[in-house]
């Protein structure tokens, strides 16, 4: 995840860059990294903001194409059946969760969106109509959809 200087989270579509002449470009502001710290173990006890780049570097677009992942995946959703009145809270697990903005239900958004690591999701389901709904998960990679991923019963 790549961050401004006050900790505000930058998405790939706001890049604080400027196109110039060339297919390089100039950073805008200052853009920090953020790299876990930790004993080695697998399970890091923080995590430090680095500077990446500084305001005015130039920078081919291919580098900053680069720093942002792919999509989000869905593996599972825990549970997948539910109320129709709607209420339950849910259990998402996939990979690059972390960068997810919203999840909806068929049309209709969850509520009380929850990040839990960058692998897992909580949100609760909406009201709904019987039958299988889509699941969407909306982040500034793109969004992706688990089909027929959750049911009102």
């Amino acid at each position: 995840m790549l961050y401004k200087e006050d900790g505000t989270l930058i998405k790939k579509a706001t890049f604080p860059a400027s196109a110039v002449p060339d297919t390089p470009m100039r950073i805008s502001e200052d853009v920090y990294e953020t790299k876990p710290y930790g004993p080695g173990d697998g399970r890091p006890e923080g995590s430090r903001h680095h500077l990446l780049y500084q305001a005015g570097t130039v920078v081919p677009q291919s580098e900053i194409n680069r720093l942002f992942e792919p999509a989000a995946t869905v593996t599972t959703i825990t549970p997948a059946t539910g109320p129709a009145a709607g209420g339950t809270t849910v259990t998402i697990k996939g990979t690059r969760l972390a960068g997810v903005t919203a999840v909806t239900f068929g049309a209709t958004p969850g509520t009380e969106l929850k990040r839990i690591s960058d692998t897992e999701l909580r949100v609760r389901t909406p009201a709904g109509t019987a039958g299988a709904v889509n699941v969407v998960t909306a982040a500034d990679s793109g969004n992706v959809t688990k089909t027929g991923g959750y049911t009102y019963s």
